[in-house]
């Protein structure tokens, strides 16, 4: 009668008709996003079910989405560095000692932890200890009498950024007294921990 194609006709959406099947639904999703923010649709589908509603998981996705619910994901802080002074350079002996942890275990099954520390410069091992378990206290004498052996601590003290839990406790020992600082380490360590294993 008016001179148009069919497939120029749209039906217009069932959301946005007074007479909306799904209203009840799409209401009580937004009030359960909005009590629940860290929890999605499958949850909320969960709860449905559990509610005596007999809907599709597929349709309460669908639901979820034209409403625009979303999770909120947490922010990680960002925390500054452990050191804003500049890297020294390994250009000499007893500049920067580089320490880490490996943790392997025995034929039968026994778990071992290695903690090996490296002069940067000249590759010499300064520290080895190898045990079934090394407490801090242990971890602690041991660098002390490190430090006294070779005629005091280093310039620097490098850690890999997942060897920083197991330092810790030692950390009195290695910034105390404002000498030590705790940045990124080379490969230097993982070298020298590699050799042990394979011996």
């Amino acid at each position: 009668v008016v001179g148009q194609p069919r497939s120029t006709q749209r039906k217009e959406r069932a959301k946005n008709t007074p007479d909306d099947p799904d209203a009840d639904l799409r209401k009580w999703l937004r009030d359960w996003a909005k009590a629940n923010a860290r929890k999605g649709f499958r949850r909320a589908w969960a709860e449905l079910r559990a509610a005596g509603w007999v809907v599709n998981k597929k349709k309460v996705q669908r639901l979820w989405r034209e409403e625009g619910l979303r999770v909120k994901v947490r922010k990680i802080r960002k925390r500054a560095g452990a050191s804003t002074t500049p890297i020294t350079e390994a250009d000499a002996p007893k500049v920067v000692w580089a320490i880490d942890f490996q943790f392997d275990s025995t034929t039968d099954g026994r778990k071992f932890k290695i903690a090996s520390m490296v002069d940067e410069h000249t590759r010499q091992s300064v520290l080895n200890m190898v045990e079934r378990s090394i407490p801090a206290e242990d971890l602690v004498a041991a660098l002390e009498k490190s430090f006294a052996l070779w005629g005091g601590p280093p310039q620097g003290v490098a850690v890999r950024q997942r060897a920083r839990v197991h330092l810790r406790v030692a950390e009195d020992v290695l910034r105390g007294s404002g000498r030590y600082r705790l940045r990124s380490a080379r490969s230097a360590v993982e070298e020298r921990v590699h050799r042990i294993l394979q011996q």
